[in-house]
């Protein structure tokens, strides 16, 4: 199928949030990109209109990175007009996930404290629900100077992802995130349990031999292969991007692909845990647009921006059949169509 032009009637849904004076980049059927500043789109939107805004900015590193990042001493200022705007658009159940990795001190092997800062501003705002973890082992090693030449500090391998409500009660249900449970439950529930109380001193009741139909996750997720030796409690994601869909599209059109970038199950897993279909969902720094893409194949509804026009046109590689899936199996739903907001594609991944 062609990329065709957007009618009136595909954006109806849009004025509802005031959006219709903006003309989005390319839109599905469930969502939007707008390669515009997110700050005016943000300002734009009714109040109390967001279930859930999941978004990832750039991080304040002491390098400049290609992708736009602002200094330390600068961050929490450029940030938080943006956080001001994103507790506005929430609804009072609605969520804000916040993906932000640790930088250190400009000249020294000391951490900078900005990401904690950014967590202590925002709890004075919104309600810190539960901080996570993200656990990354193949993050090559960083700042070079203090962990592979002078060996005096080890690799940086964590981000901290923040889950702030704007109440206390954001709407959310682990019972839609349940984990397998291990060998060692199986068998529990298997032969059953004879409550005793722990050496900590918890009282475990014969309650907890029950069958929940899969095991509650933690809050520390790792892009780890499964096989690797790790803690049986952290939730796998997988780490597949290096072949993926947008990396293999993205060469196919010359574009250069984001080079900073979240796994598609660490949406995933907040889509299904915070929200419901139907809902909307809104990332003010779209970068490749994972968040939007994994939205329309949960069936959220979907508005993201970014400023940056060679990311915007190389976020459509995650909406458009790439040469090898043209002529194979129908596109499914991680693949909808797409509709051109403005921008060309190119005549190669034009869907039949």
């Amino acid at each position: 199928m062609n990329v065709r032009e957007v009618r009136h009637e595909d954006v109806t849904w849009l004025a509802s949030l005031g959006l219709l004076g903006f003309r989005p980049h390319y839109q599905t059927g469930n969502g939007a990109i707008y390669l515009e500043d997110s700050l005016k789109i943000l300002q734009t939107m009714p109040a109390s209109s967001v279930d859930l805004v999941m978004t990832s900015p750039p991080f304040a590193l002491t390098r400049q990175k290609e992708y736009g990042n602002e200094p330390i001493d600068r961050y929490i200022a450029w940030l938080m007009p943006f956080c001001d705007q994103i507790f506005r658009v929430l609804k009072d159940d609605g969520s804000f996930v916040l993906d932000i990795g640790g930088s250190w001190e400009p000249g020294a092997p000391v951490r900078s404290m900005y990401h904690f800062e950014v967590a202590v501003k925002l709890a004075r705002k919104f309600k810190l629900a539960q901080e996570f973890y993200w656990f990354n082992p193949a993050r090559l090693p960083s700042p070079a100077e203090w962990v592979t030449v002078r060996r005096v500090r080890v690799k940086d391998a964590v981000n901290m992802v923040w889950w702030f409500g704007k109440t206390e009660n954001p709407k959310a249900d682990n019972r839609r995130v349940l984990q397998p449970y291990s060998e060692a439950m199986k068998s529990l529930l298997q032969k059953g349990y004879r409550a005793k109380k722990r050496p900590s001193g918890h009282d475990i009741s014969t309650k907890f031999a029950q069958d929940n139909g899969g095991a509650i996750p933690p809050n520390v997720f790792t892009t780890a292969h499964p096989t690797d030796d790790l803690p049986s409690n952290f939730l796998p994601l997988a780490n597949t991007e290096s072949n993926s869909h947008y990396l293999r599209v993205c060469r196919e059109m010359g574009t250069k692909p984001h080079p900073a970038r979240y796994p598609e199950n660490l949406v995933r897993f907040f889509l299904a845990f915070l929200t419901d279909p139907g809902d909307l969902v809104v990332d003010p720094f779209g970068g490749s647009n994972v968040t939007g893409a994994v939205c329309e194949a949960m069936n959220r509804r979907w508005v993201a921006a970014e400023i940056n026009r060679e990311y915007v046109e190389g976020s459509r590689a995650r909406f458009v059949a790439s040469a090898a899936d043209l002529g194979a199996a129908p596109a499914g739903p991680t693949q909808p169509a797409l509709f051109d907001g403005g921008a060309a594609t190119p005549k190669k991944l034009r869907r039949r």
